[in-house]
Order: structure tokens, then C-alpha cells, then sequence
């Protein structure tokens, strides 16, 4: 099975975490609170994200990856729901933010994306990985989503620990973030840099190779490598934000398990995630108000830490993340933004420390911002939000996240495990709904289209369901947002059981796909209303 992400955490030490616990709490303020993502650029405010107004925003993300591996797009674009739909789906259940992993590889002239279903996305055919990217952010702009983009390899061959390797410098590393900066300059849809992906440690100390932080090698040192980079995308874009990442042992070493000499053993985290140094030596860049902190953090199902065993588990939980990067938001030292964390929740324990990690991480707009790992069913060691399908979701999942999600403004209204009253379906009274239809596409025998449903009568329609009629000859090919069929020349679109209730003013889009002449629905009704 594919899988993202070498097991960073099985290289990492076992070293136990100290059980001090950081004093240091949040700043308590009453900010302004942006609609979803805010307006124009964003910057930081302490330990805040805020938007071009002042106003406090909380990305709340997923990560979508596929254009960091051989494919050099977006994995899914294989199945039968269109790219679009699935950002749609993304969007309505909240999810505010992309971040998109991608490998240099990906960014080459001449570079070609393959693993698209010509049917389902034919707007891509032909396409560069670069202009299907293109494509994505501006309809993510246009749902309110913001974009972060993730070096996450130097070559789709795989990761590594340090920012370059053999093959591909420091300055292809830096020219191509410069090349990005430049390309979506003025487009605040695209928020900021996810400089390298999970620095970490290599060789065993004291002959370390690996990513260190703080140790002053200019090869080695990932803090200031993250400043050269950090500081010359903002020479190219002063507005873009700056995600770094943490190392996994400072020292850049492994820990010394394995040779028996415990002398320079260290205390050391998941890949990318300890950023137990950045208090001692921060990062600094040459724009103020521009630095995230972006750590990772996993479950057993990527590996079996030894915290995940110890006697009073879950309640260690919260002094090892303090410890390893929670203590520079409660110092409102800078904002954190967790860019990678998941699990496929198998063993009970992950389900555990899914609750617990979100309940750490606040309520609210003021809660730490993340982007979960991830949307693609195909992680191997974590699995995704999407099902097998890249359509229906993971429940259990989403149930858990849930609560911590902030829609983007116009995402539609937000899903979740639990709607509006229980029940039988409520039915509007007549005229308790409006539709309008865009045609996405049209090709040989075929098209693609948007029905968008308002419900505007005073009461939620709890379960929603939205029929309308085709001329004949005209199928059904796919659908997603809903369980579309069709019976004769009438289809039926019905509320998926994760969104089951359609809130009074609130708006549902239903994708689909469909054989025969383009024609849009006719005879639109929500629940036997009338449109």
C-alpha cells in the first residue's frame, strides 16, 4: 500500500518525556473573529493568526496529497468524483485550508501528471502539474479555502532528512520556493510556505548527519536554513507566512539505543515535530509577523511511541506536547499550526489520543490551527478522511474533528456527525427553497454540473433530500455531496448520513456527472417543495 511517509517515528529515540509541565498559559484576549478564513493576507499577532483587518483566524485543514509522488498530482483524480467535488466536500465539512504536498520533481519544466480520469475530470486533460494546481487553488479561493503549500520531497523518490541531498541543492531548494512565491503573487487565496517536510535525524552521535537545530553547522542546521529560505521567498512575497517545521532529535543524531552507550542520548520526537529548541534559538526573518511553527504529531498506527505505554497514558499526553512545541503558544511566543496528525484509529488508544490531542489544541478561533493527515484513503499508516471511494467520509473520523472546525465563508454550510432535531423529514412549506444550476463542463456524450439548493424557510430540513427532473435520454454517470440515483427521468439526490440536516438559510451543492445532451435539471424540489 502507498504510504506518505517513511516511519518517521520508528527512526526517532524512546527517549521518556520529562513530566514537567510548562506554567507559561495563553494570552486570554477577545479578538475579533473573522468569517472562516478572513480577508486578504494573513499574518501573526503573538500567538495568533490573523487576517489583513486584525481579525483572529484559526486554520482548520486537511492535507490532500499526491503531487510529492510519481503521479505529481493530487491522488483521487482516478476515481469517479471529480475534483471539484471533492473540494466541495472538503469545504462543507468544514475543512478551511489545503495543504499540498509536493516534490521538485513536480515543478520541472516538462513535467507530466498522470493517474486522471479523463471521463470524470476532462478539464484537466493535457494539463501541466503546475496548471492543474492552478486550477485548484482558484476553486478553493472561491469556496473561502486558503492554500499552503508543502515541499514535502526534494524527488518523488522519497524523503529527506536534510532540506537538499545529491541531486538537489539548497539553491534549487530556495529558487523554486522563490518561482511559487512569484507565481501566486496577489493571489492571498495561497497563504504561505511549508518550508521542508519532516526534517530528521540521520547517522548516530556524535558522527550526527541528520537535520539538528541550534547547533550552529550551516549544513546541518535546519533553524537557520529555514531562515535563508524563509527570508528569501519574502524578498519575492513579503505577505506569504513562513511554516517551519521541528527536527526530530536536536542534535541531529540518533538517539544511541542501539550501541548501548546512553551517554549522549537525547530526548527526541516524531519527524518534524520536536521544536523543543526554537524557545532557545527561534527562527528570524527578515519581515516581522510572518513565522509559524508547524509540528507533526502521530499515533501508534505510525508507530508505537513509548509514551503510548506508559501507566498514566492519556494524561502524559499533554506535558510531552507541551514539552515538545505546545509551550511556544502557551508562551504566545508564535501561532502553531500542526500540519501533519493522524491515525487510522485501529487501536483504541489512537481513538484516545485523537480526543485528547484536539481538546489540547482549544476550542475555538483562538484553538491552535492544523491541517489533518489527510484527505486520501490511500495513507498507508493512517488511512483518510475519504473513504475508498474518495466520496463518502470517515464518520469516526469526522465526528472527532468536528467541533474544532471553522468553515471557510462561502464553503456552504458545515457537516457533521450530528444534525438538526431527529426524526422524519421536515417538509418546507411551498417556496421554501431556491435552486440555481451551473454547468461545469460538457464533452462528446456528456457533461458535468452544480444544482445549489437554499433552504429559505425558518425551520432546518432534517433529513434533506432534492429531487429534479432530465429529458429523456440523459443518465446518470456519478454524484457526490449526496446518494444521487436515478429512477426514469427523475433523480434523487439524499442527505449523506455525516450531514443529514439542511439548516434554515443554509445551502447544499450536489455534483454530478451525466451521459447524454447537457441539460439542467428541471422541476428542482426540496423534500416534494417546489424551488
Amino acid at each position: 500500500m502507498f504510504r506518505p511517509k517513511a516511519l518517521g517515528g520508528a527512526l526517532t529515540a524512546l527517549a521518556t518525556v520529562a513530566a514537567g509541565v510548562f506554567l507559561a498559559t495563553a494570552v486570554s484576549t477577545s479578538p475579533a473573529v473573522a468569517a472562516g478564513t478572513g480577508s486578504g493576507y494573513l499574518h501573526t499577532n503573538g500567538n495568533q493568526i490573523v487576517d489583513s483587518t486584525g481579525a483572529t483566524v484559526r486554520l482548520t485543514g486537511i492535507n490532500w496529497f499526491g503531487m510529492e509522488t510519481d503521479n505529481k498530482t493530487f491522488h483521487g483524480l482516478w476515481s469517479n468524483n471529480p475534483w471539484r467535488g471533492q473540494l466541495d466536500t472538503m469545504a462543507r465539512l468544514g475543512y478551511n485550508t489545503l495543504r499540498v504536498p509536493y516534490s521538485n520533481d513536480a515543478l520541472k519544466p516538462g513535467a507530466t501528471a498522470s493517474g486522471i480520469n479523463d471521463f470524470v475530470n476532462p478539464d484537466l486533460i493535457g494539463l501541466s502539474p503546475l496548471q492543474i494546481l492552478d486550477k485548484v487553488i482558484d476553486y478553493a479561493g472561491s469556496k473561502g479555502m486558503r492554500i499552503i503549500l508543502d515541499r514535502h520531497r526534494p524527488t518523488s523518490a522519497g524523503q529527506s532528512p536534510l532540506w537538499y541531498t545529491s541531486t538537489v541543492s539548497e539553491a534549487t531548494w530556495i529558487n523554486d520556493w522563490k518561482m511559487l512565491a512569484q507565481r501566486y503573487a496577489g493571489n492571498p487565496t495561497v497563504i504561505g510556505a511549508d518550508l521542508h517536510n519532516e526534517p530528521h535525524a540521520e547517522g548516530t552521535n556524535p558522527a550526527a548527519t541528520g537535520a539538528c537545530w541550534g547547533c550552529g553547522d550551516t549544513t546541518r542546521d535546519w533553524r537557520l536554513a529555514a531562515e535563508r529560505a524563509g527570508n528569501a521567498i519574502l524578498g519575492v512575497q513579503p505577505n506569504w507566512l513562513i511554516f517551519v517545521e521541528g527536527v526530530s532529535c536536536p542534535s541531529g543524531g540518533l538517539s544511541n539505543v542501539w550501541d548501548g552507550d546512553t551517554s549522549n542520548d537525547e530526548d527526541c520526537g516524531w519527524w518534524g515535530g520536536n521544536l523543543s529548541k526554537a524557545g532557545q534559538f527561534p527562527v528570524r526573518l527578515s519581515v516581522a509577523n510572518r513565522l509559524v511553527y508547524s509540528p507533526h504529531e502521530y499515533a501508534t498506527s505510525v508507530y508505537r511511541q513509548t509514551w503510548f505505554d506508559a501507566p498514566d497514558y492519556p494524561a502524559n499526553m499533554p506535558a510531552i506536547w507541551d514539552k515538545y512545541w505546545g509551550y511556544l503558544y502557551k508562551q504566545n511566543i508564535a501561532p502553531i499550526m500542526m500540519g501533519e496528525f493522524g491515525s487510522t484509529l485501529v487501536d483504541p488508544k489512537d481513538k484516545v489520543w485523537l480526543e485528547k490531542l484536539m481538546a489540547y489544541t482549544g476550542t475555538g478561533v483562538t484553538g491552535m490551527s492544523f491541517t489533518y493527515w489527510s484527505w486520501n484513503p490511500n495513507s498507508g499508516d493512517t488511512g483518510g478522511i475519504a473513504l475508498d471511494d474518495w466520496t463518502n467520509v470517515n464518520t469516526t473520523k469526522q465526528a472527532i474533528l468536528q467541533p474544532y472546525l471553522i468553515a471557510p465563508s462561502g464553503g456552504g454550510p458545515t457537516g457533521g456527525p450530528t444534525g438538526g432535531p431527529t426524526g422524519g423529514p421536515t417538509t418546507p412549506p411551498p417556496g421554501a427553497c431556491t435552486a440555481t444550476y451551473r454547468q461545469v463542463n460538457a464533452w462528446q456524450g456528456g457533461f458535468q454540473g452544480e444544482l445549489t439548493v437554499k433552504n429559505t424557510g425558518s425551520a432546518a430540513v432534517n433529513p434533506w433530500s432534492v429531487t429534479w427532473t432530465w429529458p429523456a435520454g440523459v443518465t446518470l454517470g456519478s454524484g457526490w455531496n449526496a446518494t444521487v440515483s436515478q429512477s426514469g427521468t427523475t433523480v434523487t439526490a439524499a442527505a449523506p448520513s455525516h450531514a443529514p440536516s439542511l439548516a434554515a438559510g443554509g445551502s447544499v451543492t450536489v455534483g454530478f456527472t451525466a451521459n447524454g445532451t447537457a441539460s439542467a435539471p428541471g422541476a428542482v424540489k426540496l423534500n416534494g417543495a417546489s424551488c
